[in-house]
């Protein structure tokens, strides 16, 4: 049964009641996020940088890394800012134009995040299935459409999701999250949210497809390994970590799935905060190290780029 119109509000205002039962320890958690979030710029900050400068690293393989953190640092800077002035607020409030530019910003990076993966397990078919074809297919055109790409198909999905969740007329105005997110403003409805759900499972249809491309790429890479040692040696070089990156990106995704989905009020109040931030505390931190460490050659240009400056200072 609808309910009366006369008790239905407009929503300017949400409040985000994430933070209510840890304010105790809130200057610790404070502390800590100012010392994690420029360390997380820092790295991927570092990792650009080289693969800018670098000739070497121009290649198809190095731009989707670039990719990958230049999309760290965006989706991080929707959350990181507003997380740590709650921290040190009383009221943890956020206006509604500002609560769908978060969830476009922390949600936008996501998809994007799976997108490039994506586009990264078929690059490294590309190069180790067909290796003669490589430079051929993988053309700079061919690789700007593929960021493009990246960046497009999330920012359609977000956008008409948002335009679908602005046009709900809202019975609350409370988020039991640490942040904006779209279900839970959805959840806010007073009446029927069928045409965002339907569209919801659309996306969710979209990047499953994206899951079974990467699963058909890495049947193919395993097959090609199977049959050359070589083969075997650049797999464990340049997919191990693509691999890493995306097993850490899906256990991200199934917290916070999980959340959403079933975050009792029974679950403690700590655990259900590192749930909802997961997506944006573990993914961005470990991929520069993951391909900093992992891939020979940006490991070497980074050392090379930090002790050549350290060589000219101390001249």
């Amino acid at each position: 049964m609808q309910p009366p119109l006369e008790n239905v509000s407009s929503v300017l205002v949400f409040t985000l009641s994430g933070l209510n039962e840890t304010l105790e320890n809130r200057f610790v958690f404070f502390s800590l996020t100012a010392l994690f979030y420029p360390l997380m710029v820092l790295c991927n900050v570092v990792v650009i940088f080289t693969i800018i400068s670098q000739k070497t690293l121009h290649e198809p393989m190095y731009a989707f890394i670039f990719n990958l953190c230049i999309n760290a640092l965006y989706g991080t800077a929707g959350f990181y800012p507003k997380f740590m002035h709650d921290l040190l607020a009383e009221d943890h409030i956020i206006s509604y134009v500002g609560c769908m530019i978060q969830i476009f910003v922390i949600y936008t990076s996501v998809l994007c995040d799976l997108t490039t993966l994506t586009v990264m397990a078929y690059d490294r078919y590309v190069a180790i299935c067909r290796p003669l074809e490589y430079h051929s297919i993988m053309t700079n055109q061919r690789v700007l459409e593929c960021i493009l790409f990246c960046w497009l198909l999330p920012c359609f999905c977000m956008f008409v999701l948002i335009v679908l969740t602005a046009r709900l007329t809202l019975c609350g105005s409370t988020i039991e999250k640490l942040y904006c997110e779209i279900w839970a403003v959805a959840k806010l409805s007073c009446f029927s949210t069928t045409v965002n759900n339907v569209f919801g499972y659309i996306v969710i249809v979209t990047y499953f497809a994206h899951a079974v491309l990467i699963y058909c790429s890495y049947i193919q890479l395993i097959r090609k390994c199977l049959k050359s040692i070589e083969v075997r040696q650049k797999f464990m070089q340049t997919c191990m970590p693509h691999l890493l990156s995306l097993f850490i990106l899906l256990i991200a995704l199934f917290f916070d799935v999980l959340y959403s989905r079933y975050g009792s009020k029974n679950v403690p109040q700590g655990v259900r905060n590192f749930m909802a931030m997961e997506l944006l505390l573990i993914p961005p931190i470990l991929n520069p190290f993951i391909y900093g460490l992992n891939l020979t050659t940006i490991r070497q240009e980074i050392l090379r780029l930090f002790f050549k400056k350290q060589v000219r200072i101390s001249e």
